[in-house]
């Protein structure tokens, strides 16, 4: 049924550009790649959007303090108090990164356990809320036991905690094998966390690699599914954060004010139902 539907309709979408190419290869095609390529000329992507009203640091009152671009002396109250919350040391001089994500591979889970202890024995404090595959929920649970005050390990489903993480958080780190459009990296920016990915589907699309010459960057990118570069990309991060302030507030200020509203993506589609007509 997809495969006669992908022939005969006026147009095909998904959910990001990036991922509109990834698509018509073997890797990420599941089979259907062929009719992808030969179809493309209908094949388009358009990035999701998010509900910015919903997720504005400046009014979300499930959050403990409102904050904007301009005054975010709110968010190092979030940060505090969610340290207080999950038992992590109460200190503005380490940065937090944090994930809210299933724990699959897919979310580049292992990858995150590979590479773990190196970020956190380099005094790094890390926050995950997710649950998902086993051996993944108890490596997190090692890691909490293992790094007392520098670790949390929330093995749950709890959209009000998600708030409080992003909006408490440094840095997002989100480094999935592959990822169509996910929201949780626009989410972050809105409340100036900024997002660690890697280079594929909507993540390539939504994140803009911080540019040390120019300062431009709305966060950190990796482009491989390999450890090491994520962790090198969390150890950029990481070295801005501590050694440039002035450049980490600019990227901050750009990825706050990065447009992910749903007006962008409903006008795409408008303009794609018009040119069927």
């Amino acid at each position: 049924y997809m495969l006669g539907a992908l022939h005969y309709a006026d147009a095909i979408t998904t959910v990001s550009p990036t991922y509109a190419s990834e698509i018509q290869t073997p890797e990420f095609g599941e089979g259907l790649d062929g009719v992808l390529r030969e179809r493309s000329y209908a094949l388009q992507g358009i990035l999701n959007g998010i509900d910015v009203a919903a997720f504005d640091p400046a009014t979300d009152k499930r959050i403990a303090a409102n904050y904007t671009v301009d005054d975010r002396s709110g968010k190092a109250v979030c940060k505090a108090k969610l340290q207080e919350e999950l038992g992590l040391e109460v200190r503005d001089d380490r940065p937090l990164m944090v994930m809210v994500t299933r724990l699959t591979r897919q979310k580049g889970m292992d990858l995150v356990m590979y590479a773990l202890d190196r970020i956190l024995s380099g005094g790094v404090q890390v926050a995950v809320l997710g649950t998902g595959d086993r051996d993944y929920e108890d490596g997190l649970r090692y890691f909490q036991d293992k790094y007392p005050g520098t670790m949390a390990a929330r093995i749950e489903f709890d959209p009000a905690l998600s708030q409080r993480m992003y909006a408490a958080a440094d840095m997002f780190l989100m480094p999935s094998k592959f990822e169509p459009c996910g929201l949780s990296q626009m989410i972050a920016m809105r409340y100036g966390a900024l997002p660690i990915v890697r280079e594929t589907g909507g993540l390539r699309d939504s994140v803009v690699p911080y540019n040390q010459y120019t300062g431009e960057g709305t966060g950190f990118t990796f482009a491989n599914y390999n450890a090491h570069e994520m962790k090198d990309a969390v150890e950029r991060a990481v070295r801005v954060y501590r050694e440039e302030p002035e450049a980490w507030t600019g990227l901050v200020r750009s990825a706050m004010a990065a447009d992910f509203g749903f007006e962008r993506s409903a006008e795409e589609y408008a303009r794609l139902y018009i040119d069927i007509l």
